[in-house]
Parts: C-alpha cells; sequence; structure tokens
C-alpha cells in the first residue's frame, strides 16, 4: 500500500465529514418532507462512521473528533462540489438523490478496495463495516429516489407481478 494505514484512516474520517456536510447541505434545501428527512438520517450517520475510523486512527492532528466535524467543510470537496453544481443547476430532489447515489456507490467501492489492502484485522473490520452501511445508504437512497420518481416500490412489487 502506497500510504500509511494511520493516513489512509485519516482520510477516510475526511471522507466521512465530506459526506455528513452533503447530506446536510442537501437536507437544508430539500422541499420534499421525506426526502430532507433521510438526508438528515444519512447525516447522523456519517458522523457515526467518522467515529468508527476515528476509533482506531492514532494520529494526534485530530484531538476531538466533534471539533473536527463541526468545522467548515474544504469547498475543494468533491461531495460539496457535486451538490453545489446540481443545486446551481435547477436544483431538484431527483438530481441530489443521483448525485447522492453515484457518490455512495463510489464511495463503497473504495472502502472495498482499502479494505482489502488492509492487514490489521482490526482496522479492515472497521472498512467492511463502513462497506456495508454505505451500501445500506445506498439501498436507502435508491429507494427514496424511486418514491420521487413515482415508481413501484419494492414492497409493492409482488402484487404488480401478480396482476
Amino acid at each position: 500500500m502506497s500510504i500509511d494505514v494511520q493516513e489512509a484512516i485519516k482520510r477516510a474520517i475526511q471522507t466521512e465529514k465530506n459526506a455528513m456536510h452533503f447530506y446536510q447541505y442537501g437536507a437544508e434545501r430539500l422541499k420534499d418532507a421525506a426526502a430532507k428527512r433521510t438526508f438528515e438520517l444519512l447525516a447522523g450517520e456519517e458522523r457515526e462512521h467518522a467515529g468508527h475510523f476515528y476509533r482506531i486512527y492514532r494520529g494526534t492532528d485530530i484531538p476531538s473528533l466533534g471539533a473536527f466535524l463541526d468545522t467548515p467543510i474544504d469547498n475543494e470537496s468533491g461531495w460539496l462540489a457535486s451538490i453545489t453544481k446540481a443545486v446551481a443547476e435547477n436544483f431538484n430532489e431527483q438530481q441530489v438523490m443521483e448525485v447522492a447515489l453515484e457518490k455512495e456507490k463510489n464511495l463503497e467501492q473504495a472502502l472495498r478496495e482499502a479494505a482489502g489492502k488492509m492487514s490489521d484485522p482490526e482496522v479492515r473490520e472497521v472498512y467492511e463495516l463502513n462497506v456495508r452501511e454505505t451500501h445500506n445508504h445506498y439501498l436507502l437512497i435508491e429507494s427514496e429516489y424511486a418514491r420521487i420518481m413515482g415508481m413501484v416500490h419494492e414492497t409493492d412489487m409482488d402484487i404488480y407481478v401478480r396482476e
């Protein structure tokens, strides 16, 4: 692995912070109440994910996770840049959900690849936990996207298939 494990963990904490701010920013702008609640939930879970990584971080440059997460986000964040672009271009729930789906899919893949490179079982388990939780975020957003788009919800699928 080209970067050391602690640097990878620090980057993961930063990524979770970026994702948290992405969902907070989106929640503040969504008009659909259910979509807004979904993004608020996701922001809270991203904060938890950062905590998973922080517990295994041995660096001393982040003395307080809460203070670190509450500092303003770097404007260069790909997460923030993607949602501010969507907001600037005829913002709507569909666009924001599509951006969120793409971000979660890419994050899941990156976490899975990182997990495979970790030799420390404790560190690998934290990455694998976040892979699973990120996948669940994707599924939650996908379900919310289907609702917004007026698609058949997965819980109603059997009814439509039988008729």
